[in-house]
């Protein structure tokens, strides 16, 4: 089946997640997306591990594998007068163009957006930076722990009379990846309807800044109180037992529990005698510390005797909120994921068959499908500059000048 994408072309210029990640998503629906890397290294992402088999190979770095899957791979060096003639002879006949250098890195080789306008007319090209291509912020350096604590997120994570702390992982990058990859098939569409170009200017700073996960909320609590930070002090505004992170027999798992979910917590653990003990189905009563004793020398056995699975199977039973801390081996094993299809195997011809996340969502007309892996440095090479006319002199030529 065609793909939702088959039809589009694109440029891409990106390097470690956030970039990267908005072109996989393009690829992955069926783009022909065209990465560019420099040819002494290449993407710098080909450095970070986890890698295979703890081999710094720049052909093993799983970070690299997952997020160039489906892209074509060419190797040129767009600081020589030949690279950027090339480049302009390869934007000539794409949709979009993907770039996340720092600004003034573009202009500074000639490719301003307005230059390269001029070129192709209906070109979207998406421009990804730490702080916007203009304002006092543009040139500033920074980091996923800077961002998430200048965006105002880490604010309001971490525990109650503590340092703030950020959330794990490269979220904020990933992030503006998916942020970046919607508003380019925006403009995409703005493009083929009108029939006119455009600039996009994204933000990972503003991206944090507008984001729905708790800013929106700290937002509105800001407008009744003039607070902005609410980490709760829990003596002066007590969950409620059972509440949090708890370990079981093979790990742990996380629920939602409290007086106003009591007959629910007793339905999970079968335990109906319990129902109607005013220290535990009261909210008064759930605040003495001694009825939080007498809770726990129930509570902490029976979850001690049971799996992750087998509480959560009676929690989602009972209505109870709750789910499991899962670890990598969990999620690729997970019944549910297997049964959704989600896990993809691809075979790499330097990393071997290795299982990958699948499709973000599904679409049953276009799917989804990862068409290669992600390419080796200049894998392609000969196949698209093969399609602007270059011959294979021409390409010894050009590598031996340094051009690719």
């Amino acid at each position: 089946m065609e793909q939702a994408l088959s039809d589009i072309k694109v440029l891409d210029l990106t390097h470690y997640i956030a970039g990267p990640y908005c072109t996989k998503l393009l690829a992955d629906y069926g783009a022909d997306v065209i990465k560019v890397e420099k040819p002494d290294g290449g993407d710098p992402a080909r450095k970070m591990g986890p890698f295979l088999g703890d081999d710094p190979h720049p052909d093993k770095s799983g970070l690299f594998l997952h997020l160039n899957t489906s892209k074509r791979g060419i190797t040129l060096n767009l600081k020589s007068q030949d690279g950027q003639e090339i480049f302009r002879w390869l934007v000539k006949d794409v949709d979009i163009l993907v770039e996340n250098f720092s600004p003034g890195v573009m202009p500074s080789l000639g490719m301003a957006f307005e230059e390269l306008e001029k070129i192709n007319p209906k070109l979207v090209m998406t421009s990804i930076s730490n702080f916007g291509q203009t304002g006092p912020y543009r040139d500033f350096k920074a980091s996923e722990l800077i961002m998430y604590g200048m965006g105002g997120a880490m604010n309001e994570t971490g525990m109650f009379d503590r340092y703030p702390l950020k959330k794990a992982g490269n979220v904020i990058q990933y992030q503006v990846g998916t942020m970046s990859a919607v508003a380019t098939m925006v403009a995409l569409f703005a493009s083929e309807v009108q029939g006119v170009g455009q600039h996009i200017d994204m933000s990972m700073f503003e991206s944090q800044m507008g984001t729905i996960d708790r800013r929106m909320s700290q937002l509105i609590t800001y407008q009744y109180n003039n607070e902005t930070s609410y980490r709760p002090d829990p003596e002066l505004d007590p969950p409620g037992f059972p509440y949090g992170i708890y370990a079981c027999k093979d790990g742990f798992f996380q629920l939602t529990g409290g007086f106003v979910f009591w007959d629910r917590i007793c339905q999970m653990m079968d335990r109906p005698d319990l129902l109607d003990d005013l220290g535990f189905c009261t909210q008064e009563g759930q605040r003495e510390p001694e009825n939080l004793e007498r809770f726990s020398v129930i509570w902490y056995p029976w979850i001690s005797e049971r799996t992750k699975l087998e509480i959560i199977t009676a929690g989602q039973a009972a209505g109870v909120l709750c789910g499991p801390i899962n670890t990598p081996g969990d999620l690729v094993n997970d019944p549910h994921w297997k049964a959704r299809g989600f896990w993809e195997e691809i075979e790499h011809p330097v990393a071997g068959k290795l299982t990958y996340p699948g499709a973000p969502f599904k679409m049953d007309e276009t799917p989804w499908r990862v068409s290669r892996p992600a390419p080796r440095l200049g894998e392609h090479n000969a196949e698209v500059y093969g399609e602007l006319g270059y011959s294979e002199e021409d390409l010894t030529r050009l590598k031996e000048q340094g051009v690719i």
